[in-house]
């Protein structure tokens, strides 16, 4: 509870003051977390680290448009930041990327067992490009239930969908992930 009350005290001081440590605070709050959700989906840490702080920029540059009776602060963060990374996969850069493999040898040569690291990555790889492939919403539905591990009904408050429609979509999507998967 006192967790909140200080985030809603750090939001008011953003919106009203443009208050720098209070946007420091909320930043460092929840930076963790987002870096998280956004390096389990591109297993590559300065590009996590510059669509993170691309993420933050937004919710800085949008928060006087944020409304408590909307959704809460945690859920309007994570609509942010699952639009900055689809649109990152939707990018000319990342189908640069794509072209030059850029996977992290030095990270994973210190990984305790490089094939498994290696496989991991690939398998990662080919599910990012079959979820690349589907609607923007329904990205939207996988990438928060599969990264940020966040429940249907938060999915359902985050993108203004009933839970029955998140529900229907994430599963028919995994059917088709599956499917295409076992196809190659």
């Amino acid at each position: 509870m006192m967790k909140q009350l200080q985030q809603k005290k750090w939001i008011k001081l953003i919106q009203k003051k443009s208050d720098e440590n209070a946007a420091n605070e909320l930043i460092a709050h929840y930076y963790p977390s987002i870096y998280a959700y956004v390096y389990k989906q591109t297993l590559n840490k300065e590009l996590s680290m510059d669509l993170t702080q691309e993420i933050f920029i937004s919710m800085l540059q949008s928060i006087h448009h944020y409304d408590d009776k909307k959704a809460s602060f945690k859920t309007w963060l994570y609509r942010i930041a699952t639009y900055k990374v689809v649109d990152y996969f939707r990018s000319r850069h990342y189908t640069y990327a794509q072209s030059t493999d850029y996977l992290e040898f030095d990270e994973v040569a210190a990984s305790s067992d490089f094939t498994i690291e290696l496989e991991y990555k690939e398998d990662l790889q080919r599910v990012i490009d079959l979820l690349n492939a589907f609607h923007v919403k329904d990205q939207q539905i996988l990438r928060l239930k599969l990264f940020a591990e966040q429940t249907f009904s938060e999915i359902a408050v985050t993108l203004d969908i009933p839970e029955s429609s998140i529900k229907t979509k994430y599963y028919s999507a995994i059917r088709k992930i599956k499917q295409r998967m076992e196809a190659e």
